[in-house]
């Protein structure tokens, strides 16, 4: 039996002298703690060394994939004759196997003798020190990691990472900045920022201005349009803004220049960013945007670990701590997230933000994964699942969704309106108003036919001859018996009913009428009071004439 063991500077064969220590596992590692017991139980038989470090590195690479290289199949070829190869890989046993017809071996005995010839290697090795070996091993391992990495730089998606983070502090600066310069230049020219909104704007009026008396000599046109340069005009003559110095304005001139220079460098970085969003993810730069694309990517960390998400966490990508709140205080959980910010969301209505953040996000995930993986850099399926959504969000917003549609049946037929005819089958007319099925409350039906019968012959003998007052009484005597007899109890409590009321009103007249009275007695009271207090003062004029007569 032979060994095939590998070291950075080359493949060695160990032939195996007692294969019967291979049966005792648990024994082997005695075999090998001293130099001579370990040249009892193998010993080399060849060896290949590899004449550069490339050589060495695409010979590793390939021994990571499980695949033999050609120096190593030209090696098993010239020493492998009817030999048994024992690897330390069984998927590089199978290729080998495969390629050379060459039987592998590869058991828990192989490992462990691979530990043992580990631990003499340079001992059963002439001519390889250790000295030797540990900067061949670090220069392998370092080129080995520096060739994985090594990819294309078109497919670099480190560089959207660090783009989308250098634009989002770019505008928290921009911002800072630009609101600092309306501060400052605020106590000088109050009225400005009411005039002038945008930042960039403002920042380049104050920078021609200067101070706000040069205003009216300025030609603000190649800024400013005409209505808000005449108003700015005005507006600098009658400004209750304080005076400020000439060193003042410097400085203030200064932070309007680092304005304007943040702001080209942002289109700069947007423009580069649009580029790479465009080359390394064509498709989910057409469905979502450049901004929302390249934030995606930044959160997820990486194109590749992006593509392994479902559509489900794209969708709340960025929305974590709302979604485990949610989960926490068991309420509705967020229906997205970074993914909000996408234009076919922003023209959804509100109702259908939800569905219309559901089905981009799938669309999403395949965009992603086919940028991530296909070989092709077109922006093809993007643009047709975009379409679709485009599509779906017009029938949401314009009609319901029928059945068929967004299912395989195909397009739904859209059928002709007719008034006549709905669901299928004939609309009922409406119902009208049916006098005949009103109940008469204590009247059964027989009773009703006999008082329509008997009305009708009262009406033709009234039409024949005249009635007298004897046979009229005669009639009500027999109709009152008759409903006498035949009356349910509700007539009794009907009756019941109106008495008492009859009494209630009565008794309430009664109290009126009482009210009343003491109400005239009282006015008789008072004239009368006032009668007998004119008949005093009558009184008392006569006596005090009479007293001074």
């Amino acid at each position: 039996m032979l060994v095939l063991f590998e070291t950075p500077a080359g493949f060695a064969l160990f032939k195996v002298l007692d294969e019967g220590k291979l049966s005792k596992v648990e024994d082997l590692w005695k075999d090998f703690s001293s130099t001579d017991s370990a040249r009892k139980v193998v010993k080399l038989k060849a060896f290949s060394k590899f004449e550069n470090t490339s050589e060495a590195l695409s010979a590793a690479t390939l021994l990571i994939d499980s695949k033999p290289s050609k120096g190593l199949r030209k090696f098993l070829k010239a020493h492998c004759d009817g030999e048994t190869l024992a690897v330390a890989d069984s998927k590089l046993g199978n290729a080998i196997k495969e390629k050379l017809q060459i039987d592998c071996v590869h058991n828990n005995a192989v490992m462990e003798l691979m530990r043992g010839v580990r631990s003499q290697l340079t001992e059963l090795i002439s001519g390889l020190a250790s000295q030797d070996l540990a900067p061949m091993s670090l220069g392998l391992s370092h080129s080995l990691s520096r060739y994985k990495l090594k990819f294309s730089p078109d497919k670099v998606d480190t560089m959207i990472v660090q783009a989308i983070s250098l634009l989002d502090d770019l505008d928290k600066e921009l911002n800072t900045y630009a609101m600092r310069v309306r501060e400052w230049y605020g106590w000088h020219f109050p009225e400005l920022a009411k005039i002038v909104q945008d930042n960039i704007l403002y920042a380049k009026a104050v920078k021609l201005m200067g101070d706000r008396t040069n205003a009216a000599k300025l030609d603000f046109s190649e800024i400013l349009p005409e209505e808000v340069e005449a108003a700015l005009k005005e507006a600098s003559m009658i400004s209750m803004g304080t005076e400020v110095s000439d060193l003042d304005l410097e400085n203030i001139k200064d932070l309007c220049t680092q304005v304007l220079s943040f702001s080209e460098y942002r289109a700069q970085l947007y423009d580069y960013l649009k580029s790479r969003m465009n080359t390394i993810a064509p498709n989910l730069t057409a469905l979502v945007g450049e901004l929302v694309g390249a934030r995606l990517i930044a959160h997820g960390g990486s194109l590749m670990n992006l593509a392994k998400q479902p559509g489900s966490t794209v969708q709340i990508l960025g929305a974590e701590k709302a979604l485990f709140r949610a989960l926490k205080t068991k309420h509705a959980t967020p229906k997205y997230g970074l993914i909000y910010h996408a234009s076919l969301i922003g023209q959804a209505a509100p109702k259908h933000k939800g569905k219309i953040s559901r089905s981009l996000a799938a669309k999403t995930a395949l965009a992603i994964r086919y940028d991530a993986l296909a070989d092709s850099q077109d922006n093809t399926m993007g643009l047709e699942n975009r379409a679709k959504l485009e599509a779906r969000l017009r029938v949401l917003e314009g009609k319901e969704l029928s059945k068929s549609a967004g299912s395989a049946k195909g397009k739904p037929k859209i059928e002709v309106y007719d008034k006549d005819r709905k669901k299928g089958g004939l609309i009922t007319p409406a119902k009208v108003y049916n006098p005949s099925a009103d109940s008469v409350m204590g009247h059964t039906e027989n009773e009703e036919k006999k008082m329509s019968i008997d009305d009708q012959t009262e009406e033709a003998a009234g039409e024949e001859s005249p009635v007298t007052e004897g046979e009229k009484k005669k009639k009500k005597k027999k109709k009152s018996a008759e409903t006498e007899d035949g009356a349910e109890p509700e007539d009794t409590g009907k009756k019941e009913k109106k008495k008492k009321k009859k009494q209630a009103d009565n008794e309430v007249e009664d109290v009126e009428l009482e009210q009343s009275k003491k109400k005239k007695r009282k006015h008789a009271d008072v004239d009368e009071d006032e009668s007998e207090t004119t008949e005093k003062k009558k009184e008392k004029k006569k006596k005090k004439k009479k007293a001074e007569e």
